[in-house]
């Protein structure tokens, strides 16, 4: 259980930090942008319920798959799993990046601090496509218990992709939030790419 559960622990904790440097980063563009982003992270917190949930679900029933030698079961659990959640994905992406000024405007009256969370959330709503499929792989890695897997996988995007970009798209002229948002899709493509390859591997590995 401890060897399972650590790199899980360290992963949840070593993601949240890297939230903190970005947030930091934001900070120094003003005030008006770090409430955006508040703003923003709020509405991000109801939306990412739902990959959270699929990566939650997936875990529990490919644990019990896998550990029943039905591993066609939890493959298959996957596929369907990434099917739906992608759908969803979909939907949230759509009202995310077309509607985020309602969505901001939930949580704050200031125009400008409505503005500026609702270009953060353009960003986000492609993250929202790209965790309906990474987490549903997340949780079935988690299943069959390659949870260092998950916590390098998980560490690369945060540190050596998330963090740098966000760095790199606040040095720019013009700087804006929807370029820093950017900084999270990405790591959510990488992340995504090194668990297709960890899937490939398991079929080369299976055969």
């Amino acid at each position: 259980m401890t060897g399972l559960g650590i790199p899980i622990a360290m992963q949840d904790l070593l993601v949240g930090i890297s939230f903190l440097i970005i947030l930091a980063i934001v900070n120094s563009m003003g005030v008006t942008a770090s409430a955006g982003v508040g703003v923003a992270e709020k509405v991000c917190s109801f939306i990412m319920l739902i990959s959270s949930a699929f990566m939650q679900s997936m875990s529990a029933f490919v644990a019990q798959n896998y550990g029943a030698g039905r591993m066609d079961r939890a493959k298959k659990a996957l596929h369907y799993g990434v099917a739906l959640s992608f759908a969803i994905g979909v939907v949230m992406f759509y009202i995310s990046f077309y509607h985020g000024i309602v969505l901001a405007g939930i949580f704050s009256s200031d125009p400008a601090v409505v503005t500026a969370g609702a270009d953060y959330l353009k960003a986000y709503a492609i993250d929202c496509l790209l965790t309906a499929i990474f987490f549903c792989y997340v949780g079935f890695y988690n299943g069959i218990g390659l949870t260092k897997f998950v916590m390098v996988q998980g560490i690369v995007g945060a540190f050596f992709v998330r963090v740098p970009v966000s760095f790199i798209m606040s040095r720019q002229a013009g700087a804006s939030l929807f370029r820093i948002g950017l900084a999270t899709p990405m790591s959510s493509a990488v992340q995504t790419i090194l668990c297709l390859l960890c899937m490939v591997y398991i079929r080369k590995k299976e055969k």
